[in-house]
C-alpha cells in the first residue's frame, strides 16, 4: 500500500468505518484509536518484550476492556517462555523493562552492543543489584554534596581517580 491509501485505511479505522485492521508491527508508532479493543499478535515468539509492550499498548485506550492475544507454537524455548509469561503477568513498563534486563543483560556501556552479558563490567550486575546501585548513587550525591571538588582528606583519592578518568579520550559520540 501506499502512504497515502495506509492513511486513508488508518482513517477509517479511527471514524469506526472498518471494524477489523490487519497490520505489519508498523502499527506500533503513532497510532491512537480508542475504539480498538483486541490485538492478536502472530508469532509473539518472534518478537522482544519491548516490542511486545509497544504493540499491546496500542489497544486498551479507550474505556473498553481490551485483549491482547499472544499467538504462538506449542514448543517455546526457556528464554521466549520467560518473555511471554511475563507479558501476561503484567502491564506495567517499568517491570517488564526490569524482566527484559535480568533476561539479555545491560550490553556494552561503552560500545555498540545492545544487550548480553558484558564481562568488563565486574562490580554490579545492573539487573540484580538494583538496590545497592540506587544506595551508592545516594552516597555519591551526599559526598559531592559536602564536598564538591572531592578535596578533603577522605575524598582526595576519589578526585585523583575522576580526574584520571575525565582525561580518557573516550568519545560517547563515536557510538551513535
Amino acid at each position: 500500500m501506499k502512504s497515502a491509501e495506509k492513511d486513508a485505511e488508518m482513517q477509517r479505522f479511527k471514524r469506526a468505518e472498518t471494524q477489523i485492521m490487519v497490520a505489519t508491527t508498523v502499527i506500533e508508532v503513532g497510532v491512537d484509536v480508542p475504539n480498538a479493543s483486541i490485538m492478536v499478535i502472530e508469532n509473539a515468539n518472534r518478537f522482544g518484550l519491548s516490542q511486545l509492550h509497544q504493540l499491546r499498548g496500542r489497544v486498551g485506550r479507550g474505556a473498553d476492556q481490551s485483549f491482547c492475544l499472544l499467538v504462538t507454537p506449542y514448543q517455546l524455548s526457556e528464554d521466549t517462555r520467560k518473555r511471554i509469561e511475563i507479558m501476561t503477568a503484567t502491564c506495567d513498563g517499568f517491570e517488564i523493562a526490569e524482566a527484559d534486563l535480568k533476561l539479555r543483560g545491560p550490553g556494552d556501556l561503552e560500545g555498540t552492543q545492545q544487550s548480553g552479558i558484558v564481562f568488563d563490567l565486574r562490580l554490579a550486575n545492573l539487573a540484580r543489584d538494583g538496590v545497592l546501585i540506587e544506595r551508592c548513587r545516594e552516597l555519591a550525591r551526599e559526598i559531592i554534596a559536602k564536598d564538591p571538588q572531592l578535596t578533603s582528606k577522605e575524598n582526595r583519592l576519589m578526585g585523583r581517580i575522576l580526574k584520571r578518568l575525565k582525561k580518557s579520550p573516550f568519545d560517547w559520540s563515536y557510538i551513535s
